[in-house]
């Protein structure tokens, strides 16, 4: 079965024998041009025209009133999390099926993550399990949503959309709204999804993206923030600039700031790769299609497609096999024959630095860590 597997892989790709990763970058259209301008515009750290016109970019392209560059996705988490008042006094709702950087974000902060299970079908956040949790951990009081054994206020929500795949992100928004709980969406993996016909990032207070070297364009590292309030899409420009106060050739700065600057040779990069996103995303569609006929064959493998209301950028493909052991397997026998594939994360509530935070019921979390693998995704020339 693995080997049929691999050879429509190959086939699919168009590699016989080499090394296929699972999602290398491609640069096909502007991108030497504008990185050779902004050398020789020596405007090549933070100041320079190509990191304005990839935000605008950017802030057309989703629909969002803002979007603010930063140098990567994680930065732009600690800071959307700071921005909404997260704190050593704070707790943090977030899935435990996500990338450290979720967690690490909130650490920063010295607040504490508070694990909500996911959905099977979207393997991202739950809004079932968060009511549930609310309902049976919390107390909401003089608008301020506690915990009630830790007696620390929930102040923010951190959905992820997993894989490319939009979580029910209106419900898990209507929830928080009620409770008065921030919701800062980590679309980092989803740019180009959209869910009701709107765009990942733009549903919560902030959205966050990544442009790092696996995404589905990439500034080599690289992250961004969106919102549509004007005063935070200004204070996020402001503290990641380090908080400087404008000024012809003066030094002053108004509150703690962070160097969290995207330099315009990323940016220049990147406006290149925004030019090329239709064009992927059409590409990484037609691809899912493919993948998604090959495996209605298979009685024991689930090819994850995109969930009810989402147009999916697909930026990895995955599949649910029958069990752990048919997991590692697999991954076995692709990876020592040149097919990378990768399980996916270690539940975060697992980790040592994670695993005495509050949790939920994350049976649905665990059941897919033991069988949800990614596949060749880039893509294909």
């Amino acid at each position: 079965m693995f080997k049929k597997i691999e050879a429509f892989i190959r086939e699919t790709y168009n590699c016989p024998k080499a090394f296929l990763p699972l999602h290398e970058p491609k640069f096909l259209g502007n991108e030497l041009k504008y990185v050779t301008e902004a050398i020789e515009s020596t405007f090549v750290s933070s100041v320079g025209k190509f990191v304005n016109q990839f935000e605008e970019s950017l802030a057309e392209y989703t629909g969002a009133k803002r979007a603010v560059a930063i140098s990567n996705g994680t930065s732009a988490l600690h800071l959307a999390m700071k921005i909404v008042g997260v704190d050593q006094s704070s707790e943090v709702f977030m899935q435990p099926l996500s990338f450290v950087a979720t967690a690490n974000a909130a650490a920063y902060l010295l607040a504490k993550p508070h694990f909500i299970d996911v959905d099977l079908d979207t393997m991202s956040m739950s809004p079932e399990a968060l009511k549930k949790r609310i309902e049976k951990s919390c107390h909401f009081t003089n608008n301020r949503l506690i915990n009630r054994q830790s007696g620390r206020q929930i102040k923010a929500c951190v959905p992820m959309h997993t894989f490319g795949h939009a979580a029910r992100i209106d419900e898990i928004c209507e929830i928080c709204d009620y409770y008065n709980i921030a919701v800062i969406e980590d679309a980092a993996e989803s740019l180009g999804t959209t869910f009701k016909n709107q765009h990942t990032g733009t549903f919560g207070t902030l959205g966050i993206y990544s442009f790092n070297g696996n995404k589905t364009i990439t500034s080599g590292g690289g992250g961004a923030i969106v919102t549509n309030n004007e005063k935070l899409g200004t204070l996020a420009k402001h503290l990641s600039t380090t908080a400087k106060v404008p000024h012809a050739w003066e030094y002053k700065h108004d509150n703690l700031g962070y160097n969290y600057r995207m330099p315009n040779l990323n940016a220049a990069l990147l406006c290149a790769q925004m030019e090329m996103l239709p064009s992927f995303l059409e590409n990484k569609n037609n691809t899912a299609l493919k993948y998604k006929d090959f495996f209605e064959d298979f009685e024991d493998i689930i090819y994850k497609v995109a969930p009810a209301h989402c147009n999916s950028n697909y930026w990895l493909n995955a599949i649910q096999l029958k069990d752990n052991s048919t997991k590692d397997l697999f991954l076995k026998e692709m990876n020592e024959n040149g097919v990378m594939t990768r399980p996916i994360w270690q539940l975060l509530n697992t980790l040592p630095m994670y695993d005495q935070c509050p949790s939920g019921d994350l049976d649905t979390s665990i059941f897919l860590a033991d069988r949800i693998v990614n596949i060749p995704s880039s893509v294909i020339l």
